[in-house]
């Protein structure tokens, strides 16, 4: 499942690059779907990217958690399908977007695209799942994992107060925070587990 999401994703944004036809019907516009019904770009925006960097960037950081995100979810829902991962990554991409679809849905302007919100949301969960693990920042600065989770938010929400840049913090801030709470919504014993965890820092 992993490798599904990765390959599908390189690939739609690969033909996003080539085809401005296909990039503008993918992007997420919270005008048309709310005028013209077009529900699809909750979905669609998520497997398109920028350029490259933008790219490669989601797409690494998705790599490094999901494998073990894909295996809790396999664990909770007891199959190896890979299905509530799938759910979870999915929703991941249109609860990210959602404060977005309400602040801008009259603004015909306004667009955005990529996973970001989704992987922030894979990465949560996995601080939620692993808080004592180690995270890299920048791939080379060695934290807890706690300690990233508090300093992510607390960047992407400065950041997305702020507006000075075209980076989608706001759903950064809620794809992470919607990551956070999915798996203890279905799975209780996640948030205990984290408390527990927590409390042995």
């Amino acid at each position: 499942m992993v490798y599904l999401i990765i390959i599908l994703t390189i690939g739609l944004s690969l033909l996003a690059f080539q085809n401005y036809s296909f990039y503008e019907k993918a992007l997420f516009r919270p005008y048309l779907i709310k005028h013209s019904n077009e529900w699809w770009r909750w979905i669609s925006s998520g497997f398109i990217h920028q350029d490259y960097m933008h790219l490669i960037v989601n797409m690494l950081s998705f790599y490094f958690f999901a494998d073990v995100m894909l295996e809790h979810f396999n664990k909770i829902s007891n199959t190896d399908n890979g299905i509530l991962f799938l759910l979870f990554y999915l929703s991941a991409l249109v609860m990210s977007g959602m404060f977005s679809y309400y602040k801008y849905q009259n603004n015909y302007g306004y667009a955005a695209l990529g996973a970001s919100g989704a992987v922030s949301a894979i990465i949560f969960s996995y601080i939620l799942v692993s808080p004592l693990s180690s995270i890299y920042l920048y791939y080379v600065i060695k934290i807890p994992a706690w300690l990233f989770g508090i300093l992510y938010l607390y960047y992407e929400y400065a950041m997305g107060k702020k507006q000075i840049d075209n980076v989608g913090h706001d759903a950064h801030f809620f794809g992470a925070l919607y990551g956070f709470v999915f798996p203890i919504i279905i799975h209780p014993q996640s948030g205990l587990d984290f408390l527990r965890n927590f409390i042995n820092i």
